[in-house]
């Protein structure tokens, strides 16, 4: 099978396509069959979400997983049910679709304690028409009763079917055998470059406008864009070329206030976006600019920041405001966002596209400020000048000396200096040692951590 071209948008390209070095396999299947728990399964970690409520995979969800040496991209989908009619469904049974363009083989899972159902025998008919290796997969098989009843399912014309427990790991090793047996062959020259691409995670309170973002810079409707909050739950990575440049888009899910967060499906929606935070480099923080940066918004800067990940404030819905409006707006930011003015704050509409290039712009922008590296030579010269027009301030009548600064790693930028009393440097001081940074440097969007350590004796 050869190597299949991605399709273009705008300004986006999805790289999650061909075959090369990394097959792309797609789980399809009516809802609460277990498509969920067998990826985790074969991914190796808890990365979707599993709940006993039909619908809670509701966008496809990608990462990257492993069977016999074989590294492929696994795709979880939302449980497909053509004879719905509601919208939020029929989004459902469009994504399966998009995913089945992707895949190069399918896993159709379905329930092997229960009979087949209407939506079964579809999503089958589907299947068949789509010219693809699939694997049919009787899951929550866990005894031999329940392995006989799952013979049902020939009915629905299978040539065989699989039988598997995703919950306690039964019959995943002939699963994984059968599944590279289906893979198309290796292209050891594919461009396997994704593991180093920039991570930007989008956050912020339920319907902002996070996922309405990912849609404008891919050109389709890539994720579902409901106007009921929470349409989102599970953390989406999405590849995209941006002007020549390629990058890792993580939609998430809405964060609500701790308060407003019931236990259950939305409390692991937040541990969700909170874990895209962690495995990012740059956030860009969504807030309703009609509606305006509240507390809440606040805590999520605060947790990008406490993270280390460059930060990037994006107001949408902007073109509903007037210019005082704007004005006022952008002066309740900054009163908000007062910890981090070194973070971008951008207005953009991402109906219209208003302001989304710049907003691009600033990601890119702290993207590069977050993995800058200065040389040893560079920080030494810089502090040089530093203590020659402003030096340490004399505490408790001891004078504060510094004798070398080294950056000890990027992402975010840590300084270390050695000086001789580092509990005396006066927190002015540092905020100011952080600020002379920046302007030297351009560490822009990016936090940037200095530490003040004692200067070790010579033995």
């Amino acid at each position: 099978m050869g190597k299949r071209s991605a399709r273009l948008s705008t300004r986006g390209q999805r790289v999650y396509r061909g075959t090369g070095t990394r097959p792309i396999v797609a789980i399809v299947g009516r809802p609460n069959v277990g498509k969920s728990a067998l990826f985790n399964r074969l991914a190796g970690a808890p990365i979707a979400i599993v709940e006993d409520i039909p619908g809670v995979t509701r966008d496809r969800l990608y990462t990257d997983a492993e069977a016999l040496g074989r590294p492929y991209v696994l795709i979880d989908t939302g449980g497909f049910d053509p004879g719905s009619e509601d919208p939020l469904t029929l989004g459902i049974a469009n994504h399966v679709r998009l995913a089945l363009e992707e895949a190069d083989v399918v896993l159709c899972v379905l329930d092997g304690t229960q009979a087949p159902l209407p939506s079964d025998r579809e999503a089958v008919a589907l299947l068949r028409g789509s010219k693809l290796p699939v694997l049919y997969v009787a899951n929550k098989i866990d005894n031999a009763r329940v392995a006989n009843q799952a013979l049902d399912h020939y009915t629905l014309g299978i040539d065989e079917l699989r039988p598997v427990s995703a919950l306690h790991g039964h019959g995943i090793g002939a699963l994984e055998e059968a599944l590279v047996a289906c893979m198309p062959a290796a292209n050891d020259e594919a461009d396997d470059a994704t593991d180093e691409l920039d991570r930007v995670a989008i956050v912020g309170r339920p319907n902002a406008g996070k996922s309405s973002l990912v849609n404008r810079l891919l050109g389709e409707d890539r994720q579902i864009v409901d106007d009921r909050p929470g349409t989102t739950v599970d953390s989406v990575d999405t590849v995209l070329t941006y002007e020549g440049e390629p990058m890792v888009l993580i939609d998430t899910a809405g964060i609500r206030r701790k308060r407003s967060v019931v236990w259950g499906l939305e409390s692991l929606a937040v541990m969700q976006a909170v874990r895209a935070v962690e495995r990012s480099h740059v956030v860009v923080l969504m807030i309703d600019a009609n509606e305006g940066p509240s507390e809440q918004d606040a805590k999520i800067a605060g947790l990008a920041i406490e993270r280390g990940r460059a930060l990037v404030i994006a107001l949408n819905k902007s073109d509903l405001l007037d210019d005082a409006g704007r004005k006022r707006m952008l002066a309740h930011a900054r009163d908000i966002f007062s910890f981090a003015t070194w973070a971008p704050l951008q207005f953009v509409s991402v109906s219209s596209g208003r302001g989304v290039q710049k907003l691009m712009s600033s990601v890119r922008e702290s993207a590069k400020a977050h993995k800058l590296r200065v040389t040893t030579g560079q920080v030494n010269r810089f502090f040089e000048e530093v203590l020659e027009s402003h030096p340490p301030p004399s505490m408790n009548n001891r004078s504060v000396r510094i004798y070398y600064a080294t950056q000890v790693q990027a992402a975010p930028p840590t300084f270390v200096i050695a000086t001789n009393y580092p509990d005396r440097v006066h927190f002015s001081y540092r905020r100011y040692v952080i600020n002379q940074l920046r302007e030297r440097f351009g560490f822009v969007g990016t936090p940037v951590r200095v530490f003040y350590r004692g200067k070790e004796k010579r033995a």
